[in-house]
């Protein structure tokens, strides 16, 4: 249905469904992570037809960006596959402050690079935004790299609509990434009238809203404590209760067309005007196989009317 689509302005052509990779070598976000496992689904996904991965130097402080670098290089095939990676993450006395110098994103991109093995980035963007740099010239640093060959396309993560708006100021960006599902919204007045406007790909991020929108929680359910989901308001009491009801909808209609919650709702992200990719995260090799049947649910302007009433 998709064959593939184009990043914005750039040439870069990928497989609409991605792959998030937050999960192989993030050992910062997630506990006891098997690097061997997720090296496995890294390949799995390309060994399916994904094209696309979506890292960062912040998953692992590097570790991800270092195991898909062994991963490309045991393939050989470093030209058919899309890299997005991100930096802005600095550690200052053990802290993290986010920084847009362009000296800074200079050496994150030059860090980067080593650990993915690779002379060029296809996507960077800048993770977050910081207090000080002024967002036309943190971008026009990656404009320079791009003139340099190091990388292809430039973008932007957690940027609010003002400080887009600034960072594009020359028409250099390529994608925004930010979050965006059935629950949360808002993307759809702030930031994709200005990138629909301006030729820039949306990646939403958090598509299944960590997993309640893929249907596999019930008022039944427990998170363990220190589980990153117990601080999310989408799941805590009536507002819970509330949004599973939403996901027995979607339940239903994924049932009549024969297709899991989770690529109902990932075929639904790529439908809304303005989206051009989604990039789920997985933690075993089936799963990034399995996220490439969303490109197969076909959904009528009469379904998309319905799930977004519903939500």
């Amino acid at each position: 249905m998709h064959s593939n689509v184009k990043l914005g302005k750039s040439n870069i052509r990928i497989n609409p469904v991605g792959l998030g990779t937050n999960a192989v070598g993030g050992h910062n976000l997630y506990p006891n992570l098997d690097e061997g496992q997720g090296k496995a689904l890294v390949h799995a996904a390309l060994d399916a037809g994904i094209n696309f991965l979506d890292t960062a130097f912040i998953y692992g402080i590097g570790r991800s960006e270092e195991l898909i670098g062994e991963v490309l290089t045991a393939r050989g095939d470093r030209d058919k596959v899309i890299i997005a990676t991100k930096g802005a993450h600095q550690f200052v006395d053990g802290q993290v402050v986010m920084n847009n110098n362009p000296v800074f994103i200079r050496e994150q991109l030059e860090n980067s690079l080593k650990r993915l093995k690779t002379d060029y980035i296809d996507l960077y963007y800048l993770h977050y935004p910081d207090k000080e740099t002024p967002k036309a010239e943190a971008v026009g640093a990656l404009q320079k790299m791009r003139e340099e060959g190091k990388i292809r396309a430039i973008g932007v993560s957690n940027f609010s609509a003002e400080q887009l708006k600034e960072a594009d100021s020359d028409g250099y960006v390529d994608v925004v990434q930010d979050r965006y599902n059935l629950f949360q919204r808002e993307a759809e007045v702030t930031l994709l009238p200005y990138t629909r406007e301006h030729n820039i790909s949306f990646i939403p991020f958090f598509p299944l809203a960590s997993g309640l929108l893929a249907g596999k929680y019930s008022n039944a359910t427990r998170f363990d404590d220190g589980d990153i989901r117990l601080k999310n308001p989408l799941f805590q009491g009536d507002a819970f209760k509330q949004n599973l009801e939403k996901v027995e909808l979607l339940k239903s209609i994924a049932a009549e067309k024969g297709a899991e919650v989770a690529h109902l709702v990932l075929a639904l992200c790529l439908k809304i005007p303005g989206v051009d990719a989604v990039i789920p995260g997985a933690k075993n090799p089936a799963q990034p196989v399995e996220n490439l049947k969303a490109l197969e649910v076909e959904l009528s302007d009469s379904d998309i009317e319905r799930i977004l009433q519903a939500f």
